[in-house]
């Protein structure tokens, strides 16, 4: 099968030897997004912005796919600090429409350039 990459300039640049996202077929693997500022890529201050940035960052490279945050099925939160669920959940629910994508939640040891937060996704988008 063909991959095709997807790129925003609405999102942070690559850090590393991967895409901001891989088309394969009707369905979209987008990397994980930390709060990096696009422009700068500076890492955002704070949880509450970490968060903000990193679901703007998703939703530039879902419509740099052709999609929305609402096409997402699947979504995985890597968390520094699980006490943050709460307060993710609480943004979150602001990007997000029901019916919700599956998700799961993940406590980990650290995140790349010292960031809070991380989310990866899964998105359909049939091709026009």
């Amino acid at each position: 099968m063909r991959r095709e990459v997807i790129h925003s300039d609405g999102a942070p640049k690559a850090i590393g030897p991967y895409s901001q996202a891989i088309r394969a077929g009707d369905t979209v693997y987008l990397s994980g997004q930390i709060g990096l500022d696009p422009p700068t890529g500076a890492l955002v201050d704070g949880l509450s912005a970490q968060a903000h940035r990193v679901f703007l960052n998703l939703r530039a490279v879902c419509e740099a796919a052709g999609g929305t945050l609402d096409d997402l099925v699947r979504v995985s939160l890597l968390l520094t600090d699980i006490n943050d669920f709460a307060k993710v959940n609480e943004i979150m629910a602001t990007y997000f429409r029901a019916p919700y994508p599956a998700r799961a939640t993940y406590q980990v040891a650290a995140l790349p350039r010292g960031a809070r937060i991380e989310v990866e996704g899964v998105m359909i988008v049939p091709r026009a």
